[in-house]
């Protein structure tokens, strides 16, 4: 029986269980949410990006619900299959003890390091109860719109998906109809067991009966396969590789193109209006979960996505700020007329207005990509650098062109400080990976680029009243957490005394309390948005960076301790914290704040080390 201290009453907020409650599921094509009530409130099919087939997270009348739980409820606690993204829900009702294990299906001995589809397009539930006799409510019901009918003892949704017409659901006990939905209330006696999965690969025949336990056993194993081969140390070691399978959760297993989060529309703040569609390759992004794979023992997904990304630079002539999983541009931004939003916070949105946007800092990431890659033994072949080269001399045409930097501000763009330092880490990149691999390059036109570049950056933006860099070439601007990176990106030293002095800044001007950060005051640093937000984790991370950086070791175990306490009871984080209450905000589980446990993790680490064998 489930550990009855790891238990916790189940409560909602205006009917919706808090995001922190979830744990997700994926299979390298698509993820769901599965809460700790018992409910599947997110599952987007075929893809990531596709449309939901269950949102009920976005409107818990609308949106679509796989509920399967006792009646009544009085706790419940979620956890993983050890290494693996197999999760088990316990509930305790009256009774008994209801225990349900979800995953997504993966093929027997699927090698997650390959880039092909592991998955088997099913979504597994199997129940059992595990002590006492449990009165549990088995039901279904999609999004509205979906119609249903029965088909060969089991049940057939009609799902226009773009690339999926038809669902399939199998239940080993019957559900009858009811309403929008299928539903059956049943008593489940100790040792009993029910299966219920759902189907969307347009193969599966209803008849067929899953073999629960060996589809279980075999996807477990496959996840262990893959995290076996992490190398996670340190103070946070098990967290750090949770964050490990929470980005390969994220991961696109085809391209190597990392989710910025499993969902759309989560708010940014409770009732208001920055909600945001992250299910998108937003190369930013990527470029962070790809330095950090490399670090931790799995660089196949780095070399995957830079093939994939120089593949549609090339084929539209420019990089992109995002990409959806073809390769295509995202959609244009929509407002859904019937979902209401997570606790009211409207609109939902779908698709992402972020595409017509120019982000300079987009040419350092890709080029940075290639340079990590090379620098780990990759061969820089004619062609491949020929892709490379475009890229390198538009960071040098535009890197004094106002964009939207690396907040997407949707007000008139600025000359963004760190827009023009990635620009320079395009260039200086470049030429680091010509010198290695003896490439051709105009040595003289490119290096004078990178030394203007980067002085620009350095000189322009700082402020010397104000003691700090600003958001702004011209030492305008409020203060830019982003520019915590720069000493990251190798722009500038951890310990120079303006990169000292802007940490102090942006630690004193930004600060949300408890170790938290903004990423920018709106304020002060007009963004074009109404409303507020809260406080972005991975910000905070690289402040850990930054002190790590200037030898003030223990300030930064300090902190990075208190941030990875913040982790759900699973391990997963979300884009940001609300400053006053704790409470998850923003689209969940995002892949920057797991990004920041793995590399802020490791710099610790290799901080703590040398100052060991200094002392």
């Amino acid at each position: 029986m489930f550990p009855a201290a790891h238990l916790r009453t189940v409560d909602r907020r205006e009917g919706y269980l808090p995001i922190e409650d979830h744990g997700l599921i994926g299979d390298g094509s698509t993820c769901a949410l599965v809460g700790r009530d018992g409910g599947i409130s997110w599952l987007c099919i075929p893809e990531f990006d596709s449309p939901p087939f269950l949102a009920g997270i976005l409107d818990a009348e609308n949106g679509g619900l796989f509920e399967i739980s006792p009646v009544t409820v009085h706790a419940s606690a979620q956890r993983y299959m050890e290494d693996s993204c197999v999760l088990v829900t316990t509930l305790a009702s009256d009774r008994g003890i209801l225990q349900i294990t979800d995953c997504l299906t993966l093929r027997s001995g699927a090698d997650l390091v390959e880039p092909v589809p592991a998955g088997r397009s099913e979504l597994l539930r199997f129940v059992q109860a595990v002590g006492g006799d449990v009165r549990l409510r088995i039901r279904l019901v999609p999004k509205t719109g979906v119609s249903f009918d029965e088909l060969a003892g089991g049940w057939r949704f009609e799902w226009d998906s773009g690339r999926v017409s038809e669902v399939y659901l199998w239940s080993s006990v019957d559900l009858v109809p009811d309403g929008r939905g299928l539903s059956a209330e049943l008593t489940l006696r100790a040792g009993e067991t029910i299966t219920a999965a759902l189907h969307w690969s347009g193969r599966f025949r209803l008849r067929q009966r899953p073999d629960s336990r060996r589809l279980i056993d075999q996807t477990v194993a496959a996840w262990r396969r893959w995290s076996s081969g992490l190398d996670c140390q340190g103070s946070q070691a098990e967290l750090m590789k949770r964050s490990a399978l929470t980005l390969k959760l994220l991961d696109h297993a085809e391209t190597g193109a990392i989710m910025a989060a499993a969902t759309s529309s989560l708010p940014e703040w409770p009732g208001a209006p920055r909600n945001w569609d992250y299910r998108y390759t937003w190369v930013r992004d990527a470029s962070f979960s790809n330095y950090v794979f490399r670090r931790i023992g799995d660089p196949s997904d780095a070399d995957v996505f830079l093939a994939w990304v120089l593949t549609n630079v090339e084929r539209d002539g420019a990089p992109h700020v995002m990409y959806a999983l073809d390769g295509s541009q995202p959609p244009d931004e929509v407002q859904d007329p019937l979902l209401r939003g997570y606790r009211g916070s409207a609109p939902v949105r779908w698709g992402n207005g972020a595409i017509h946007q120019l982000q300079h800092d987009v040419y350092g990431e890709i080029i940075d990509i290639a340079f990590q890659w090379s620098s780990s033994g990759g061969h820089v072949d004619g062609r491949l650098w020929a892709a490379l080269v475009p890229i390198v001399e538009l960071a040098i045409a535009r890197w004094r062109t106002p964009d939207s930097g690396p907040w997407e501000i949707r007000a008139p763009g600025r000359p963004f400080t760190y827009s023009a330092a990635l620009c320079y880490v395009a260039v200086d990149r470049a030429i680091q990976i010509a010198r290695k691999q003896g490439l051709s390059y105009p040595k003289g036109r490119w290096e004078a680029a990178a030394k203007a570049i980067r002085e620009a950056a350095l000189t322009q933006s700082w402020n010397p009243e104000r003691q700090t860099f600003t958001e702004n070439l011209g030492g305008s601007g409020g203060l830019d957490a982003a520019l915590l990176t720069l000493p990251v990106r190798n722009v500038i030293a951890f310990d120079d005394p303006r990169m000292i002095a802007t940490t102090k800044a942006i630690s004193e001007g930004l600060d949300a309390g408890n170790g938290l950060l903004y990423r920018y005051l709106p304020k002060v640093s007009p963004d074009g948005l109404p409303g507020t937000e809260g406080a972005f984790l991975l910000c905070s991370f690289w402040l850990v960076d930054n002190l790590a950086g200037q030898g003030r070791i223990d300030e930064a175990y300090a902190l990075y301790e208190a941030l990875c306490g913040r982790a759900n009871p699973l391990g997963l984080l979300p884009e940001q914290i609300h400053p006053d209450t704790g409470e998850f905000l923003g689209n969940f589980p995002q892949a920057f704040s797991h990004v920041g446990v793995l590399a802020s993790g490791l710099r610790l680490l290799k901080a703590g080390r040398r100052a060991a064998s200094e002392s």
